[in-house]
């Protein structure tokens, strides 16, 4: 972990978030490379930083303050990069709403961080104004029009001065588990952004790197927003919400070197057959995050494009991945091994630390980028942050070798007959089985009130009839598992419950089982 300089513990413009990703390729020739891929358009840096420092003249003049939290309610365009760095730069606090929220969720969010500015796009506007319809706060400034705001303001400006602790950006949880909290980051957290990228995968200028995953995900923002920019490389941005079809599209118009993306879209690229074209073939590394990416997602990937997906985690509260697969050293299976960035530790259920090769404790990470808490809630930033340590909630295990297996959160592990079970061991059994396409092993309390296993299984496309299949799961658990570990129920679904950032739903997986 890299210490302090004495001018990173007082406020300074070299601090600042903005300047830290976005200003050094023009002072370093690169100017008229290309900042930003949109669809038609390209943006170089000169006209990114131009655009910012305008945007962010127009918002001092607006009255902005630092410190002031604005929210950005935007498709993912080069008018929200540089609306998001602008606010940065400024000294305010830059929020990115989920775009696929509710008018409910979205008038939460503008409410609890009481934000004085909110930039969003014509798209975005009809959701903004249903929200704040029943909002109990109306921010004094809304922008829908970031270029014209900008219009007319020069393209200078010096970032406002900052200590490496103040506040910089807030990112809201996918809320997999319920309500969803704001963690708060410093300017500070974007000072290792670059690293996984620049060390592990060679991403420098020229390179192309596309995340079909929305900016408002930590995975996104941390990874190409900021991780790519900072490398001087070149960003793919799309508007629309990512589907097969979207995706191979953008793959075959703009080339990208890296690709990042989440298991569920590497599933359907292989179900849609877009992985075999030979675009995909072309990209030279495939990065996963958000959950765990099944073996047969990553088999069947290898065998399409003959290159593998590199899964790693991460989280909102971290921003960056910690563990991490890599080019060099990878493990089907695995979510990779710590990354010298980030400080990693198991503890077990009696709070004491887990050493053993194959026990399974819950993940701590301690990284540079860890978030300062969880904005207006204090009682959960007690429960999650300790001395800079961040408690994941994720369940893992260390192998001989020092491979990290991740066996789901920790709320979701299972004790059936006095048994701990893994719902990902059950989950993964069950899609070696032909006609299967998703599947997800919950808890779930019988009559007697004993939980037992209980299995939604999303059948695959030309798959046998839901009492073939049963009765062929059945029979492939019984052979392979221990009892307790064999599904008592089996319930088939069109779709799995998930977030719009791809993450499994599993509280509302159980309420599948419910009786009636």
């Amino acid at each position: 972990m890299q210490r302090m300089t004495a001018a990173q513990r007082q406020k300074n413009p070299l601090n600042n978030a903005s300047d830290q990703i976005l200003g050094w390729q023009v002072a370093a020739g690169l100017g008229r490379r290309a900042a930003i891929l949109a669809d038609a358009r390209m943006v170089t840096y000169e006209q990114l930083l131009a655009r910012v420092n305008r945007v962010g003249n127009a918002l001092m003049a607006g009255g902005i303050r630092p410190g002031d939290r604005v929210v950005l309610l935007m498709t993912d365009t080069p008018e929200m990069v540089a609306a998001f760095l602008a606010v940065m730069k400024v000294g305010a606090i830059a929020i990115a709403l989920n775009t696929r929220g509710s008018s409910r969720e979205i008038g939460h969010a503008i409410a609890d961080t009481s934000c004085v500015a909110v930039f969003t796009d014509p798209a975005m506007r009809p959701l903004l104004d249903l929200a704040q319809e029943s909002g109990s706060h109306r921010p004094g400034l809304v922008v829908d029009d970031v270029a014209a705001f900008g219009d007319g303001h020069s393209p200078a400006l010096e970032a406002h001065p900052v200590a490496i602790t103040d506040e910089a950006f807030m990112i809201y949880t996918s809320g997999t588990t319920g309500a969803a909290k704001a963690a708060i980051h410093c300017h500070g957290d974007v000072r290792i952004g670059d690293l996984h990228l620049k060390q592990n995968f060679g991403v420098a200028p020229g390179d192309r790197v596309f995340s079909t995953s929305k900016l408002f995900f930590a995975f996104a923002l941390g990874h190409s927003l900021i991780a790519s920019l900072k490398c001087g490389a070149t960003i793919i941005l799309h508007d629309g919400w990512p589907d097969s079809a979207s995706v191979a599209a953008i793959v075959e118009r703009h080339a990208p070197t890296i690709l990042l993306s989440v298991p569920t879209l590497y599933r359907n690229l292989l179900r849609d057959g877009a992985a075999s074209r030979p675009a995909f073939r072309r990209i030279r590394h495939f990065i996963s995050a958000g959950e765990r990416l099944p073996e047969s997602v990553f088999a069947d990937w290898f065998k399409a494009t003959g290159q593998p997906i590199l899964e790693g985690i991460g989280a909102t509260e971290t921003v960056f991945l910690g563990i991490a697969n890599t080019p060099t050293a990878y493990r089907m299976g695995s979510s990779g091994r710590p990354q010298p960035w980030a400080q990693v530790k198991l503890v077990g259920e009696d709070g004491k630390p887990v050493r053993d090769p194959g026990q399974t404790g819950i993940l701590w990470l301690k990284m540079e980028s860890v978030a300062a808490g969880y904005w207006n809630r204090p009682d959960k930033t007690a429960e999650s942050f300790q001395r800079g340590w961040y408690r994941t909630g994720d369940v893992f295990s260390v192998d001989a070798e020092g491979w990290w297996h991740h066996h789901g959160r920790g709320d979701d592990m299972l004790k059936i007959s006095g048994q701990w079970v893994s719902p990902a061991e059950i989950e993964e059994h069950a899609l070696k089985l032909a006609g299967i396409a998703e599947v997800a092993a919950v808890g779930v309390t019988n009559e007697d009130g004993l939980v037992r296993l209980g299995l939604a299984v999303v059948r695959a496309d030309h798959a046998p009839a839901p009492e073939v299949l049963e009765a062929t799961l059945r029979q492939h658990f019984e052979r392979s598992l221990s009892i307790y570990k064999c599904p008592r129920r089996i319930r088939f679904v069109d779709e799995m419950p998930r977030t719009v950032t791809g993450k499994l739903q599993r509280f509302r997986v159980r309420d599948l089982f419910a009786p009636g």
